[in-house]
């Protein structure tokens, strides 16, 4: 294996150092180190140094829908935004409902080589929300299951959910819950307010959300089980959340970059581009959801990066399927939202990218310190520079990318997966 020696990184974005990576690991620290016979120098220039990322919720819609995204070209998006690891969601055709399934995108992801892909298994037979799905069998696999959802989808029955947190305890799994009462969303379209009366799109009331998030807070306590909310959106949400932790639950959540940044407002265009399942929100909720994200409350960032083809997206709003893309953008959206208006440093951008979403999904090798000895999956990222979004430039099959012609600060400069090179000078390999 080739050894790289990236010159004048800012780690966590401290002081520049150099870091010498070999044998697909941290070998050596310090400033201004000598480059050994046959070792590649990457200068990064004073760009930040983060540990690489973990998205616990991309959707690759591998098997079933290669006409929106493959393992391939999800995973090499991913390592174009500095993502050494990813957890594909089960709502693929077929499900991944079975040890089978699992293994498939396991094998698909080792296969590809961009990035670690950790399939998340359906918490229920082809997210159905009837019958529990081979949840041990799933875990006992090559793919190790850790984390299972039925994203899309609700687990909506109160009973089936128990039953599942229960039968998770058994290997350290945990249940990752698309809070959405389904009653209270037929036929929704956007967030439940006064724009969506002025709009004639049916509401997404936020109570919607709210009301499974309680639920299920109060069943983790009852079993003592590991909860954790997907794309948590409203400030309520946000209270529920910082309620069971002030109880001592195992609960966890994560934001969405694009929950973090856009606003309900953009529904007035009706441009399918900001259809997302749950909606974005109002100002308030934004501004909610930014300050959990910074005292904690709010674990993870995670991309929710969901592809869809051309004709998906191109049609009526009330059509068009919902999802928005979100790896090669994430980094940029966090350092705009929470780094550059000082609500998080660095430090606690690769917490909440890396540690804590690695932590959750019980990931091993990813998420560790920068320090000697540890696995160098790294990403460097430019933080100094800006750049308008052009939807065309993307590793991605989809190009469903909802901040297409805004300017967003940073780029990824190199991604190393243990110790090699996935991306560099910006570019995939």
């Amino acid at each position: 294996m080739t050894s790289y020696l990236i010159k004048n990184a800012r780690p966590y974005g401290g002081e520049p150092t150099d870091v010498l990576v070999r044998d697909g690991v941290v070998a050596e620290l310090g400033a201004s180190l000598t480059p050994e016979e046959g070792t590649e120098v990457v200068d990064a220039g004073g760009a930040v140094l983060l540990p690489g990322l973990v998205d616990l919720h991309t959707h690759l819609r591998e098997p079933g829908r290669e006409d929106a995204e493959t393992v391939d070209t999800g995973t090499r998006a991913a390592a174009q935004g500095g993502f050494t690891a990813v957890h594909a969601m089960a709502n693929t055709d077929p499900v991944a409902d079975t040890a089978g399934v699992v293994e498939q995108v396991w094998r698909l992801g080792r296969e590809a080589g961009h990035c670690d892909v950790y399939p998340v298994g359906a918490v229920t037979v082809g997210l159905a929300g009837e019958q529990l799905a081979e949840l041990g069998a799933m875990a006992d696999s090559a793919a190790r299951v850790r984390v299972f959802s039925d994203d899309g989808k609700c687990v909506s029955d109160a009973v089936l959910m128990r039953r599942a947190l229960e039968y998770v305890k058994a290997f350290d799994g945990v249940i990752a819950q698309h809070a959405q009462e389904p009653r209270l969303t037929e036929g929704a379209q956007m967030n439940e307010g006064d724009l969506s009366g002025r709009l004639g799109l049916r509401g997404w009331p936020a109570v919607a959300e709210e009301a499974i998030i309680a639920r299920d807070c109060l069943l983790t306590a009852h079993v003592g089980s590991r909860l954790h909310v997907c794309h948590l959106s409203t400030a309520g949400s946000v209270d529920l959340v910082r309620w069971a932790k002030s109880n001592g639950w195992n609960v966890t959540a994560e934001v969405t970059p694009h929950h973090l940044l856009l606003t309900d407002d953009l529904a007035a265009t009706y441009d399918p581009i900001f259809k997302v399942n749950p909606p974005l929100r109002t100002a308030a909720d934004v501004e909610a959801v930014r300050a959990g994200l910074a005292d904690g409350t709010i674990d993870v960032v995670a991309t929710d990066h969901a592809p869809h083809p051309h004709e998906d997206k191109d049609c009526e709003w009330s059509a068009a399927a919902f999802g928005m893309l979100g790896l090669e953008t994430a980094l940029s959206v966090v350092q705009h939202t929470m780094v550059d208006t000082g609500l998080l440093t660095w430090e606690q951008v690769a917490d909440r990218m890396s540690v804590r979403p690695a932590e959750i999904g019980r990931v091993a090798d990813h998420g560790r310190p920068i320090a000697v000895g540890e696995p160098a999956n790294l990403v460097v990222f430019d933080a100094s520079v800006t750049r308008v979004v052009d939807p065309t430039e993307t590793a991605s099959l989809s190009r469903n990318n909802p901040y297409a012609g805004r300017e967003l600060p940073g780029r990824v400069v190199a991604t190393f997966l243990r110790g090699r090179p996935t991306v560099l000078d910006g570019k995939v390999l």
